[in-house]
Order: C-alpha cells, then sequence, then structure tokens
C-alpha cells in the first residue's frame, strides 16, 4: 500500500482544516455536556429504557419538521436554524437549573437526559449534512482530517468537563451550559463562512421534496433501508454494552463526581487513539480493507465485547471495551459511513442520512435498553444478558456487506 507523506497528507486542504475546525468546535461543545448526561443516566438507571423510547418518538416527531425546513432552505440556513435552536435550549436549561431552583428535580435530570441525546444527535448530523454536501467526490483522506478535529474537540470537551466535576454539585450545569452554547455558535459561524466560500458546490439550492421524504425513501428504497438496519443494529448493540457498564459502574460507586472524573478519563484515552487513526490511517484503512470490511466487523469486536463481560464483569474490562468501541466508532466506522454518504443522491444526503443519524439511532437505544430490560424482567443474570445478543452481532456483520458505494445523483 502506498504510505507516502503526499498520500498521507493528500486531505490536508484549506476547506478541510476549515471543516476540521466546525467539527472541533461541535464536538467540543457536546463533550463539555456529555459526563453530564452519563450522570443523568446513572440518577435514572431504572427508567433508562423509557427514557430512550422518549427519545425516539421526540426524534421522529422532530424528523418531519426539519425536513421541511430542508425541502425550503439552503445548507446555510438549515444550519443556522438548527443551531440556534439548541443554543436556545441550553440557555433554558441554565436558567431552570440555576435560577429557578430546578437543580434536584427529578423531571429535570430526565428531560435533560432526553434533551441531550436529541442535541448531540442533531448538531452532529447536521454537521455531516454541511461536510457530505460540500466534499463529494474529495480525497477520501479529508474525511479522517474532518474527523480528526471533532476529537480534538471532543478531547477538550471532556478535559474541561473533567475540570468543572467538583463544581458540579454546587452550581450544577451553569458552567457546562455557558461554555457549550458559546461554542456551538462559533461553529456555527465557521460553517457559514466555509458554505459561503464554497460558491461552486450548488450551496444556495434547496434539497426540494417534501416533508416525509426522509421517512419515505428509507422504507421504499433497498440502499437506504440495508443502511437504515445497519445503524439501528448496531446503535442498539452499543446501547447492551452501555447500560451492561452503567450498572458496573454503578456498583463501583456511589460518587457523582468520581463517576463523572471516570467518563471523562475514558475520553482522554479515546480520543488521541482516533485522533491518531483519522490523521493518518483512515484512508489506508479503507483502500487497504475497503469499506464493506471495515462495516463487516462491528458485529465481531461486539462479539469479543458481550463475551467479555459475561466472563470480566467489572470496571477494568468497561473502561477496555468503551475506549476500543468508540475508537472503532469515531476512528473508523463513522468517516467510512460518512464516505458512503456522501454518494447517495442530494435529497438523501438532506433528509434520509439525518432520520437514519436520529431517529433509527435511537429506536436502535431503545431497543437495546428494552432488550435488557425483557430479559432482567424473565430473571436472566445481567452477566449473561450481553450473551444473548451476540446473534444480532451477525446479523449487523451481514448489513454491513449490503452497503453500496456507488455514487447517486
Amino acid at each position: 500500500m502506498d504510505l507516502s507523506k503526499e498520500k498521507i497528507f493528500s486531505g490536508f486542504t484549506l476547506k478541510a482544516v476549515l471543516a476540521a475546525v466546525f467539527f472541533f468546535l461541535v464536538l467540543f461543545s457536546w463533550y463539555t455536556l456529555r459526563p453530564i448526561r452519563n450522570e443523568m443516566a446513572v440518577q435514572n438507571e431504572e427508567i433508562l429504557p423509557w427514557l430512550l423510547g422518549v427519545g425516539a418518538i421526540v426524534m421522529l416527531l422532530l424528523n418531519p419538521i426539519y425536513s421541511w425546513i430542508a425541502s425550503n432552505s439552503n445548507v446555510k440556513k438549515v444550519l443556522s436554524f438548527s443551531y440556534l435552536f439548541f443554543i436556545s435550549n441550553i440557555i433554558l436549561f441554565i436558567f431552570a437549573w440555576s435560577f429557578l431552583g430546578l437543580q434536584e428535580s427529578v423531571w429535570v435530570s430526565r428531560v435533560f437526559y432526553v434533551w441531550a441525546n436529541v442535541y448531540s444527535f442533531f448538531v452532529v448530523s447536521i454537521f455531516w449534512v454541511v461536510v457530505i454536501n460540500l466534499f463529494r467526490g474529495v480525497d477520501r483522506a479529508s474525511y479522517g482530517i474532518i474527523s480528526a478535529g471533532g476529537s480534538i474537540g471532543a478531547f477538550l470537551g471532556a478535559t474541561v468537563s473533567g475540570l468543572l466535576s467538583n463544581t458540579f454539585t454546587e452550581w450544577g450545569m451553569i458552567f457546562y451550559g455557558l461554555i457549550s452554547a458559546s461554542l456551538l455558535l462559533m461553529a456555527m459561524f465557521v460553517g457559514i463562512y466555509i458554505i459561503n466560500i464554497s460558491s461552486n458546490e450548488n450551496v444556495n439550492d434547496t434539497a426540494g421534496g417534501k416533508s416525509f421524504d426522509g421517512i419515505k425513501n428509507v422504507i421504499t428504497d433497498t440502499q437506504l433501508r440495508s443502511i437504515a438496519i445497519y445503524m439501528y443494529l448496531w446503535t442498539a448493540l452499543m446501547t447492551v454494552h452501555w447500560v451492561t457498564s452503567i450498572s458496573i459502574i454503578g456498583d463501583w460507586t456511589s460518587d457523582s463526581a468520581q463517576r463523572i472524573s471516570f467518563f471523562s478519563q475514558v475520553e482522554q484515552v479515546v480520543i488521541p487513539l482516533t485522533l491518531i487513526t483519522q490523521l493518518f490511517l483512515v484512508n489506508w484503512f479503507v483502500n487497504f480493507f475497503g469499506s464493506q470490511r471495515i462495516l463487516i466487523s462491528y458485529g465481531f469486536i461486539f462479539l469479543i465485547a458481550f463475551i467479555g463481560y459475561f466472563l470480566y464483569p467489572n470496571i477494568v474490562w468497561v473502561a477496555v471495551v468503551t475506549v476500543f468501541l468508540r475508537w472503532f466508532e469515531y476512528g473508523l466506522n463513522k468517516p467510512t459511513r460518512e464516505i458512503v454518504f456522501s454518494k447517495l443522491a442530494r435529497n438523501d444526503r438532506f433528509k434520509s442520512t439525518v432520520l437514519v443519524d436520529t431517529f433509527m439511532v435511537r429506536i436502535g437505544d431503545f431497543s437495546g435498553s428494552g432488550f435488557i430490560a425483557l430479559n432482567k424482567f424473565l430473571g436472566v443474570a445481567s452477566s449473561q444478558i450481553p450473551l444473548l445478543a451476540v446473534p444480532f452481532a451477525g446479523i449487523l456483520s451481514y448489513f454491513g456487506m449490503k452497503f453500496d458505494s456507488k455514487t447517486k445523483n
């Protein structure tokens, strides 16, 4: 394989670097809030499946609204409307949490958990809508460079969140929220600038179509249906891992600050590994193994992870599995999927990808947590539940084979 200096650095164009800065700010914003979302999950462990179900319903309701905006707006307006909406949400949470004295309210923690899941997937999905519309047909290495910007932002966000963990008990989310909202606002301005300098990419065109195109196309198009099922399955399996790990973490310590610190430390290990992969190895992996083999390998990784949870249900295995799964997802699988998404038709790049990245992912979350809840109800031991999910890992690999990398209009 060609590992020459020219090949490795071929993705470092001005627009790719700017897009990396854009993603840096988006994930810096989210990862500042993410440990709080994780803490809310621990506090509401018993009803986590229901909260994930509510999140899925919210995603489904928001998608036609988003599709209507995309049908009648260009990519700049889609970005601006969406990000300003979520910035206003953060300000409302700060007000409710810090100035209305609702920080002890169990319902505020539950609403925040649902909202945080919606927030994280929509702001990231809309970022990728911008990217896959502006970076069609470019060197695949650019996707690694762009993803690397996000990894740096995620690393700094996790670091900042860890530094702020001791303020959570007294001040709640006020510092987290102010930092997150400011970063998302800056991300919006950088995104608009990239769109403005990309005048040759049909940036002023709307997606066209109707509000329910995303849903209709996922149902009727074989390629999109396979993508949707794949996304559903990997998220469901990731949730089996997540809920299993949450239970182990809850048994490990009851101290909120210590748990937030653990979550932050895990991210600080994941992100440098992911960054190196994104900057220098994505193009090599895709060229050497091919998109399909990368997508297929997810099932085998879950197989090993779930057997390990049966044999070693402890905090060390939680850390190992979480680090490896998150490295693979953000270092290899996500950039590979976005390369495939960039070759979809325009209407699907705006709408179907967002539906898949939001609703199908949330339904996967709900199904994964429901799978665990059902087995617990039936009396299955917690350490045995991941083993029952192994057949679904095989199905995930099967649908990884169905991805088609041919470009559409």
